[in-house]
């Protein structure tokens, strides 16, 4: 398979409930190998999305593609797939590999000893006859993780994976899926409202908000827009970004949502920028030394939060 390939591929991609529209056009493309981190507050889509890809969830307009097959195709591709959207409905008076053992039959995949290898991979293999009922929420979690790779998908689809779980919990979920994508070169589309834990292993992202994705863009991109910066909020973002170019002579900057400009000049001696701006009547509403991390990035990109 072409390194390149689109694992997912989504195109004007369109779900309404009604008047509702829970996906407006998403273009989207999760290539193979990536760890691709879904970025969005809630009702933003992600959960939509991940569920038309487990078809689960019929899209209404556009088109979407796994593997390169579209519509009644994609069910076979889908096979190649493992997903975990929500917490699977284990048994509570079952251990771990009961558990894994029930499904595996249910859902023909030959050979048991898959059982043991998955709960070697998730760090579960120790529980004996420890019961569900009995453990932690990052061990339900990882317990979840596990049933979605018994299959050995080449694609995994993660909703919210390392939600509610406490620190060690997110570090061990986190080298999991190192792990994966390493050794087992499978590519991950995995969404989180912890968006920090998300910088620490994605290599690719999209920010969704009403239905729509603002940006793909991949993690060396991000790191580079993230990087030090002097954020002004002026009255006249058009304005201000060609006197930097004229005034100042260049074009380092960014124009953001909300009349922002990121400018990745001039951090020696911001009152150049600030005089150019004064000068010509543009009016310099705050003026910040900063250096955004992912979630101050998804803000400015969706305008400072002030969107519903």
């Amino acid at each position: 398979m072409n390194d390149n390939m689109a694992v997912m591929a989504a195109y004007g991609l369109k779900k309404a409930y009604g008047a509702c529209m829970a996906l407006d056009g998403v273009n989207m493309q999760v290539r193979r190998g990536d760890i691709y981190g879904l970025v969005g507050r809630n009702g933003a889509g992600k959960t939509t999305l991940m569920r038309m890809a487990t078809g689960q969830s019929d899209p209404t307009g556009g088109e979407l593609e796994l593997f390169g097959a579209s519509g009644k195709n994609m069910r076979l591709q889908r096979s190649r797939t493992g997903a975990m959207i929500e917490i699977p409905s284990f048994s509570p008076f079952l251990t771990a590999r009961e558990n894994l053992e029930y499904y595996r039959l249910q859902r023909g995949i030959p050979g048991n000893q898959v059982v043991d290898e998955v709960l070697e991979l998730v760090e579960l293999a120790d529980m004996g006859k420890k019961k569900f009922k009995s453990f932690s929420l990052g061990m339900k979690q990882r317990l979840g993780l596990a049933l979605a790779l018994m299959n050995h998908p080449d694609f995994l689809i993660l909703d919210e994976p390392i939600n509610g779980l406490d620190p060690e919990g997110v570090a061990e979920f986190r080298q999991i899926l190192r792990q994966l994508n390493r050794e087992r070169q499978t590519t991950i589309l995995i969404s989180s409202h912890i968006l920090s834990e998300l910088s620490n292993v994605a290599t690719r992202y999209a920010f969704m908000e009403q239905g729509r994705i603002l940006e793909e863009i991949s993690a060396e991109a991000l790191h580079d827009k993230c990087r030090t910066c002097l954020r002004l909020e002026v009255d006249d973002a058009a304005r201000a970004a060609a006197l930097l170019q004229t005034e100042l002579g260049t074009d380092k900057f960014e124009v953001l949502p909300g009349n922002v400009l990121q400018l990745y000049d001039c951090l020696d001696d911001p009152k150049r920028a600030s005089y150019a701006l004064a000068k010509n009547g543009v009016a310099l509403l705050a003026m910040e030394q900063k250096g955004a991390d992912l979630e101050a990035y998804f803000l400015d990109l969706i305008g400072g939060g002030r969107h519903a």
